[in-house]
């Protein structure tokens, strides 16, 4: 939150005090106790109004004029979007995109843009809505009773003219005589409370509405994580497939059988891989600004520094940059490539997944699990594959409740620091005089260059304030990793109930009652020697105090909320996101990367959203009473983001990580911890202007009706909105027949593979202008970069060289190759690298913006993607992504078909043949081109996988050797496990093992 800079105007302040009469650490004090007195004219209000909606509107048009000649900025969804998800079409008209946004409704936006958008534009309209009811309650009832009830002859000798109006609606001046109407606050009060439960309440039914919707979705019903389970936890005994098995089965016994995977330590490789890529954006750096004119390149080359790491054998002098960094790159790939060679010979992890037929087993599970901890472990539903925090999930419990102990209490320090730096920047940073005032040094130069000095002092506050509020949400998440979250869904949730409480804590009760709080404090330790404590505290009225502090402080908050709508036009304009664009084009050197990346749809921060919008509710729930005005300011507020949100999450925003609605409930918590705090505010205010309790009294029970809503909905909604089904019916008949054949299709797989196992390594781009001088730059390469195809699973094979068939990696001859991947001007477009990992991960929505969920269970396999790779390609025999570059070391053939616009070398290379359209009714040989044809190696490898509990493929050992009873009952083996081919030539794990020993 910016403080704006104070106007000028008469002193509000609770002394009364001028603080220039004072000198030296009196007048420091004196500026403590009221940093705000002269904060308020009445003129700011109307300056402040008109201002806002008249650069709003300026903004918009100018919105308005650009949007149609940049779409790569304003509407880049549409360009990019699969026709799924793609918006509505827009015209080129000044203002044609105003209709498509007014007609889209619920339904389309979460076909468009997903549940969290939709959630979170839901979310926006009830608070316009509730607000907008609200604001009938202020202005024609609050408001007037405030200045009914005022005392007009204190209103005049304690205000000028121009503020009496404002003062008047505040209750700091009500008679005495007229005490009764405080009773229109209390009954406000529990019609205020009821409005905003009725609006929670009807909203939660909406929400569960929208969650089995997206339950019933194909999307859903389609993918891997909805049917699967995620095991944490595990002991050392149970640390196999077949003991995630027995685990879930002591939960719930269910019709089908899950196949299970259990989690192996990748050590250190993804750190590696982080080095590695850290390694080539450097390197990408380095060569930009080193062939920035690749005609006159200069005379030097780059040098750097070495890591601490590495400084030991460059002798601790500087190194040349190309040569160091491609050195560190190639070292990174064969060390990254043995390492994912040598994953099976790894230990096993404490964590792992269950996949089952179907869904309804599954949720079924996780419904009964949530008071269960077989054997002290933790099953829930899965998420989403990319959603994992891996590098948190083998945390034991005890470690996890550590860090995030630690990690609230440095959140609590942070807090705590901040009131100090918070109150200097409101005192000296928003009012220059103040500091000229205590500084004789700056005073000359203050009063010599004042234009100057009121430039500063109007950029320097919202400017460092609004730079702290952009980093504070990289500590915070930064800090939630720290502390143990293992999705990224949980992560953004905590980010943003921190951000809220950082807000609450500093930017609204310390900075609304600092003062308040000083001056008592001031006042008890001056008289306590004469008086003594408690007549001093007594004679302190503190309430009444309270009272004066919380009305003249309502004042800022009425300019702050008015100044907000310029928040909201500037993030149509996309301003902050051009203008640094435009810096860095103009001023720096961007790699080829960095040109892609600017393209691409920029990802939605809900956390931070959730978190101002969330603050704006509870700053006007708090002041409602106090100043009516806040509820028809912040009307005014949500309706015209809620527009302007629309807008921006149809054409131009993307949802990094869907969680399919999940932040609800802690939207629906922190509104109702609103409002019980506005109560308390409320009640504290009738205490100081009434000087008893007896109407305090009568607010109490309001907010135990709010504490049985959120009881009532929790009870009622929370298992429908997470869980598909909460029991699924026997199917005695399977049971029954243990030994039935399970149809092929029928199959669903559960790997769920680290990332670090099958994420191809990044390769540094350079632009094609300075192709030609690439050979005085760097000789070139050993192309070793292999990786291993086992995936996430029991299958150990060596990778095969693609350059010479039938030899291993291993013993293949090395061959030279062009070390970077050159990439024309034409292609510096994200449309051109979607697909890739490298840019889908951070940009790409998770590929389902494009088309490519990347967990789909496909009709042909159900192998799900996240095991065979991002494009569902696998491991393939190199870990770099190919290179989609018309400059690239390719054939001309090759690149022809990737400006064609496939991506690839080829059309549907980069697609793994399970995916591959192939026409119904013509599986076989016929009609099938090179990359239809039936590869056992990539199609058939995991359908002939063993089931758990089978070491040797000995068929005399017969089906029913294999039974359910085996763990069940105390038999041997399974029978009707699903992945159980009927073509019993398939081999098992020991045929793929290569009989090692």
């Amino acid at each position: 939150m910016g403080n704006p800079a104070p106007t000028d105007g008469p002193g509000t302040g609770l002394n009364d005090v001028n603080c220039n009469d004072q000198s030296g650490t009196d007048q420091l004090l004196c500026l403590i106790s009221d940093p705000y007195s002269g904060t308020f004219h009445a003129n700011a209000f109307w300056a402040s109004l008109g201002t806002s909606i008249a650069v709003m509107i300026l903004i918009t048009l100018a919105f308005s004029l650009m949007r149609p000649r940049n779409t790569i900025v304003y509407a880049p969804k549409v360009k990019y979007a699969d026709e799924q998800h793609a918006p509505p079409k827009i015209g080129k008209g000044l203002f044609e995109w105003v209709w498509p946004v007014t007609r889209a409704k619920e339904g389309l936006l979460v076909e468009k843009t997903g549940m969290d958008a939709a959630i979170f534009l839901r979310f926006t309209r009830m608070l316009r809505n509730m607000f907008l009811v609200l604001s009938i309650i202020g202005v024609a009832v609050l408001l007037p009773a405030n200045v009914i009830s005022a005392n007009k002859d204190s209103i005049k000798q304690n205000s000028d003219g121009s503020q009496r109006f404002f003062v008047a609606m505040t209750p700091q001046y009500t008679d005495s005589k007229r005490s009764g109407s405080l009773w229109v606050h209390v009954v406000s009060v529990w019609v205020i409370d009821s409005i905003v439960a009725f609006f929670l309440w009807r909203n939660y039914i909406a929400v569960v509405r929208l969650r089995r919707q997206y339950f019933d979705s194909p999307g859903y019903l389609m993918s891997l994580h909805s049917r699967t389970l995620m095991v944490t936890d595990i002991p050392p005994a149970d640390r196999t497939d077949e003991g995630i098995l027995r685990l879930a089965d002591q939960v719930e016994h269910t019709a089908g059988l899950p196949r299970a995977a259990i989690g192996r330590n990748v050590k250190e490789l993804p750190d590696m891989i982080e080095e590695h890529d850290e390694a080539v954006r450097e390197l990408e750096s380095v060569l930009a600004k080193y062939l920035k004119n690749p005609d006159n390149l200069p005379a030097k080359r780059p040098t750097m520094r070495a890591s601490k790491k590495y400084r030991a054998n460059n002798g601790g002098d500087n190194v040349d940059a190309i040569d160091y960094l491609t050195s560190r790159i190639r070292e990174l790939e064969v060390e990254i490539t043995h390492v994912r060679e040598s994953i099976d010979k790894r230990n096993a992890m404490p964590f792992g997944f269950a996949s089952y037929e179907r869904i309804e087993d599954a949720h079924t599970v996780a419904f009964a699990a949530r008071k269960k901890h077989p054997q002290g472990t933790t099953i829930r539903l899965a998420p989403r594959p990319h959603d994992l925090i891996w590098q948190n999930i083998p945390l034991s419990k005890k470690q996890r409740d550590w860090r995030r102990f630690w990690n609230n209490f440095w959140i609590v320090i942070l807090t705590l620091l901040w009131i100090a730096p918070n109150a200097l920047i409101a005192i000296f940073l928003s009012n220059l005089t103040n500091l000229a005032s205590i500084w004789p040094g700056f005073r000359h130069t203050f009063h010599d260059n004042q234009i100057f000095w009121s430039a500063v002092q109007g950029i320097a506050s919202p400017a460092l304030t609004s730079l702290i509020y952009l980093i504070l949400p990289i500590i915070f998440r930064r800090m939630s990793i720290r502390g143990g979250d293992t999705t990224k869904t949980s992560r953004e949730r905590h980010v943003a109930t921190k951000l809220y409480a950082f807000f609450v804590f500093n930017n609204l009760i310390v900075f609304s009652i600092f003062s308040v709080v000083y001056g008592f404090v001031a006042a008890v330790v001056k008289n306590r020697e004469s008086e003594g404590a408690w007549d001093a505290v007594v004679q302190g009225q503190f309430f009444y105090k309270l009272l004066v502090g919380l009305s003249q402080v309502s004042y800022f908050w009425v300019v702050w909320l008015l100044q907000r709508q310029l928040g909201a036009a500037a993030d149509l304009a996309q301003m902050i996101n051009l203008a640094w664009t435009w810096f860095c084009r103009t001023f720096m050197a961007p790699t080829p990367r960095q040109e892609i990346e600017w393209t691409a749809p920029p990802p939605f921060d809900y956390a931070v959203y959730y978190n101002y919008f969330l603050f704006y509710a509870t700053v006007a729930l708090c002041f409602s009473t106090l100043q009516p005005l806040v509820l028809p300011i912040t009307a005014l507020y949500f309706a015209v983001d809620y527009w302007l949100k629309k807008y921006l999450l149809l054409y131009v925003l993307i949802t990094k990580n869907e969680s399919g609605g999940q932040h609800w409930r802690i939207l629906f918590n922190r509104m109702v911890f609103a409002v019980c705090l506005a109560n308390i505010v409320i009640g504290l205010v009738i205490r100081g202007a009434d000087g008893g309790w007896f109407k305090v009294f009568f607010m109490i029970p309001p907010a135990f009706l709010m504490l049985a809503v959120k009881w009532y909905c929790a009870k009622t909604f929370d298992g429908q909105m997470i869980y598909y089904t909460k029991a699924s019916l026997k199917d005695p008949e399977h049971l029954a027949e243990p030994g039935k054949k399970v149809r092929k299709n029928d199959r669903i797989a559960s790997r769920f593979g680290h990332p670090a196992l099958y994420k191809p390594l990044m390769t540094p781009m350079v632009h094609a202008k300075a192709r030609h001088v690439l050979s005085q730059v760097y000789r070139g390469r050993l192309d070793t970069d292999t990786a291993s195809t086992t995936g996430y699973s029991d299958i150990a094979m060596d990778p095969m060289s693609h350059t010479h068939p039938g030899k291993t990696a291993h013993f293949a001859p090395p061959t030279q190759k062009d070390m970077f991947e050159v990439v024309p001007e034409s292609r510096l477009d994200f449309q051109h690298f979607m697909n890739r990992a490298e840019f889908a991960d951070a940009l790409g929505g998770n590929g389902e913006l494009y088309g490519r969920p990347d967990d789909l269970i496909s009709e042909r396999s159900s192998t799900p993607r996240s095991f065979l790779g991002r494009h569902g390609s696998g491991l393939g025999n190199s870990s770099r992504a190919s290179s989609p570059g018309a400059g690239s070391e390719r054939s001309r053939s090759a690149s022809a078909h990737r400006r064609a616009g496939n991506g690839s070398a080829y059309p549907g290379a980069d697609i793994h043949p399970a995916y591959r359209d192939v026409p119904h009714g013509d599986l076989g040989q016929r009609g099938r081109g090179m990359y239809q044809m039936s590869n056992e190696s990539e199609n058939q490898l995991l359908r002939g996988a063993q089931p758990v509990g089978q070491t040797t493929p000995d068929e005399s050992v017969g089906r029913e050797a294999f039974g359910l009873d085996r763990w069940r009952t105390g038999g041997s083996g399974y029978v009707g496990v699903p992945g159980q081919e009927a073509d019993d030539g398939i081999m098992g794990y020991d045929y793929y093992r290569g009989r090692r020993s």
